[in-house]
């Protein structure tokens, strides 16, 4: 039998702040190679305003077992399900804000593994969420299956004020931290105060979280929910993206209302019934499937050649006169349009909207409460990601600032001195050497 080393400990808790979101994967890897983290069965709590749980479409499920590649095939959207493949995550928390709404509610178990048809990582979940990107395939049609638990939970803003030593810190982080006195005491090691003192506090905070009690996005409930998942003893990665606090839809700018309508017609998708059996999801998956290719050949096609009979050879093979109008409302605009932006907009127009909510400086505030309060009754995780979003404006670039420096001062209260390393401004995102699981 092969002994397992023991896991390493950090001296400060670790917090790499990234733009874009997928580039948390290497630092994840990292903390696996240097034994911080275990090889498999990591869980990780994500707060996001999107799940990210999508996978690469196209991508040979073998590609995970070579990280450099793996790396450069990897984006914002679905950067967790190929560690789930790999065997590295096998329990994901989606803690969400009240306005997102892309998978259920509740707890979800699902398999992924390898299409035997397609060689492409795909899974057994027949939530609209992975029926509308094609994604599901039955059970007995995969290949090195992994176990994967889903636990969907939704956050709520606390109620009115709630005083905080957090609140509206727009400082530079550091600087921030800097200002801030250290707790003494003994919570999880030497990063706390006493349990006595720190669960009068969040007792009484709680009881104003949404009129406490279970009610669905209290803190009970959000507690109650993730403590199913996690233990004193087990490591976890907490992960963060500041569009959980306030969120754009950046399609929205990009396209007028008409150009927006006309898009979610040609992107829509309807899903089957809650009780539709093997044939009727295949059915869908491979229409569903048709449907996204033919519209990424339409627009491929106009990126060479946009003119009208090109266009209406297009409306005749999609049946959808309206093509027509969208191209034409996009060339007034743009004599040159980004065909290819258009059809990810389009992506995002499936069986619900991306997410838009610019949250006011005071619901920011009652979300950062929210999330110190349930903080307050979990373990302290062995790693902290957090994305910014900003750049591509999912995290409005206004705000981002402010919600980092606040969402590290509520970390430096519950967890006490932190390692912040801001990778947002380094390209340089070598993979550390270690094997992935063995296939």
């Amino acid at each position: 039998m092969t002994c397992v080393p023991p896991l390493r400990f950090y001296k400060d808790l670790p917090v790499w702040i990234v733009e874009d979101h997928h580039n948390v994967v290497c630092h994840i890897y990292r903390a696996i190679a240097s034994r911080h983290l275990p090889m498999k069965n990591i869980k990780l709590v994500h707060l996001d305003s999107h799940p990210d749980m999508l996978i690469p479409v196209n991508m040979c499920a073998d590609t995970v077992f070579h990280k450099d590649k793996l790396f450069s095939e990897l984006s914002i959207e679905n950067w967790i399900m190929p560690m789930v493949y790999a065997g590295h995550v096998s329990c994901v928390a989606w803690l969400h804000p009240y306005w997102a709404q892309q998978i259920r509610e509740g707890d979800h178990t699902m398999t992924v593994g390898k299409d035997l048809s397609t060689t492409t990582i795909r899974v057994t979940s027949k939530d609209h969420y992975f029926l509308s990107d094609g994604l599901y395939v039955p059970e007995d049609q995969l290949q090195n299956s992994k176990p994967l638990r889903l636990n969907v939970i939704r956050v709520n803003p606390v109620h009115g004020q709630q005083s905080s030593p957090e609140k509206k810190c727009e400082d530079d982080p550091e600087t921030c931290l800097a200002k801030r006195p250290r707790r003494e005491g003994s919570r999880l090691g030497e990063a706390g105060c006493s349990r006595r003192a720190e669960a009068q506090v969040s007792h009484d905070a709680t009881r104003s979280h949404c009129g406490g009690g279970d009610e669905e996005g209290s803190t009970s409930y959000v507690v109650k929910r993730i403590s199913t998942l996690l233990s004193q003893a087990e490591p976890y990665i907490l992960d963060i993206d500041l569009d959980f606090f306030s969120c754009k839809n950046p399609f929205k700018e990009l396209y007028t209302q008409e150009e927006y309508v006309i898009l979610q017609e040609l992107y829509s998708f309807r899903g089957p019934g809650a009780d539709a059996n093997e044939e009727e999801l295949g059915e869908c998956v491979d229409q569903r499937t048709r449907q996204l290719e033919d519209l990424e050949a339409a627009f491929a096609d106009l990126l060479e050649d946009d003119t009208e009979e090109i266009v209406a050879q297009w409306v005749s093979k999609l049946g959808k006169a309206c093509f027509a109008h969208l191209v034409s409302s996009l060339k007034s605009r743009n004599p040159q349009p980004d065909y290819e932006m258009v059809h990810q907009a389009g992506l995002t127009c499936d069986s619900s909207e991306l997410p838009h909510h610019i949250s006011s400086d005071d619901e920011i505030d009652r979300l950062v409460s929210a999330v110190q309060l349930f903080l307050a009754h979990l373990p302290k995780p062995t790693l902290v990601t957090m994305s910014r979003s900003s750049l591509d404006e999912y995290c409005p670039a206004e705000q981002v600032d402010s919600v980092q420096g606040r969402v590290l001062a509520v970390l430096e209260k519950q967890y006490g001195s932190l390692d912040i390393q801001k990778d947002y401004d380094n390209t340089n995102t070598e993979l550390p050497a270690f094997q992935s699981l063995a296939q």
